[in-house]
């Protein structure tokens, strides 16, 4: 590749930034660029005018009988607000920081209003906060996506960026993740993202370096996630190089814990069957029914959990519940860090197709009574479909005197009492 004097860079920059996006008179979103393909489910919007305050909108909700009066929600609200009404006033820099080194200026400073990570269990109102707000915020660009979808379309870019090095199209010294925080950057002032979570080691090594770059270029983050920052990608491969991370996430942003003692979202399934059997086309549907209307979606994602540095993969995830097969969780060589790992990262959990255990599975048996203690010792929700009733699944066995609790605990993990609790 020829040597590219700064001038031809420069050129290079700008025709790069008009072909990634066209603003209107006011620097407002029109169009992304057609250079990378937008797979994620993200919500991009320039300037918009709304004149009720979030906690406003939020109170008429409750009002309304929407939502129920909860003061751990309001005081969240509250942050939430404040961060709106920043942003009234708030205009990012605009200009890159790549361009300012090749420049040698250092840019408008500004002052950048503080994001907000809000933390807390499942079925809290983490979303529906987060979602109020991205609905009040005006006068930006905004986008609001899962943070999977988000990384994976982060990696899309930094490979096309890669590929463009390969052919010569752009200089090979430049960093693909500087470039691909510039490009987001560009058109996007507030990236609200829902289930904040790292379990990807692909993932863990480039994100000190990609939002080091966004919080520089003045982007504003608003998550929710199950965990603290603290907590992120623990017990994950060499954690060490992700540390730097936390501490880049903690000064850009509020920690606020969402401790509500209510799980609502769990209201969906309040009075309906959860253990369901025998097995049948029928028991099926209603199985998926139940992971529908828990979690708003047919088919959940696939996540990675570390467990004592290695990975255990979770079939299909959403909204704080997990969907495995009884093949999955006990035909699989599980074990008890495996299972309390689940227990830990997931609400709710749906077990499908349960069969009756024959006597000669003792490693099945054994594993489904670990796995059942594991989500009863965590007072972890469960969703069940299955051959045969609780004191029907294991008739005879090793392991009967064992199995004893097991039932007992089915028997009270599918009752109203428990699942509502």
């Amino acid at each position: 590749m020829l040597q590219c004097n700064q001038l031809w860079q420069v050129t290079l920059i700008r025709q790069f930034a008009d072909s990634a996006i066209r603003r209107d008179h006011d620097g407002c979103l029109l169009q992304r660029s057609d250079l990378f393909s937008d797979s994620s489910r993200s919500e991009h919007f320039g300037r918009l005018v709304f004149g009720v305050s979030l906690t406003t909108t939020y109170q008429a909700k409750i009002t309304e009988g929407e939502l129920t009066d909860d003061a751990a929600q309001r005081e969240v609200a509250r942050y939430l607000n404040q961060l709106a009404v920043a942003l009234e006033t708030y205009t990012p820099k605009r200009k890159s920081r790549l361009l300012d080194r090749i420049l040698g200026g250092t840019g408008n400073k500004v002052s950048v209003p503080r994001g907000v990570y809000i933390f807390g269990d499942v079925g809290r109102g983490k979303t529906m906060l987060m979602d109020l707000f991205f609905e009040t915020i005006n006068s930006t660009a905004k986008r609001r996506d899962h943070f999977l979808s988000f990384m994976q379309d982060v990696h899309t870019r930094i490979h096309e960026f890669r590929r463009m090095q390969r052919s010569g199209e752009i200089w090979e010294d430049a960093d693909p993740i500087i470039l691909v925080a510039e490009q987001i950057a560009g058109d996007t002032h507030v990236l609200c993202f829902d289930e904040f979570q790292v379990n990807d080691i692909t993932d863990a090594m480039i994100l000190g370096r990609l939002f080091e770059a966004l919080f520089g270029l003045g982007v504003i983050v608003v998550s929710t996630s199950n965990m603290r920052p603290q907590d992120l990608y623990r017990d994950g491969l060499n954690r060490n190089a992700f540390m730097p991370f936390i501490d880049i996430l903690l000064r850009h942003v509020e920690t606020i814990s969402l401790d509500s003692p209510t799980d609502y979202r769990l209201g969906r399934l309040a009075g309906k069957q959860i253990y369901l059997s025998p097995l049948s086309a029928k028991t099926d549907q209603a199985f998926q029914a139940l992971w529908h209307e828990l979690t708003e979606t047919e088919t959940g994602a696939v996540e990675l959990l570390m467990v004592k540095g290695r990975e255990l993969e979770v079939p299909q995830a959403a909204r704080g519940a997990a969907r495995f097969s009884f093949a999955d969780l006990c035909v699989d060589a599980l074990g008890a860090p495996d299972y309390i790992a689940i227990a830990a990262h997931y609400g709710t959990v749906f077990i499908e197709r349960v069969p009756v255990i024959k006597a000669e599975q003792r490693n099945e048996a054994k594993r489904f009574i670990t796995l059942i203690d594991a989500l009863y010792d965590r007072r972890r929700k469960l969703v069940v479909s299955a051959e045969a009733m609780p004191d029907k699944l294991y008739p005879d066995g090793p392991h009967l005197f064992e199995f004893d609790r097991t039932i007992s605990r089915l028997n009270e993990m599918k009752s109203h009492a428990y699942f509502d609790a």
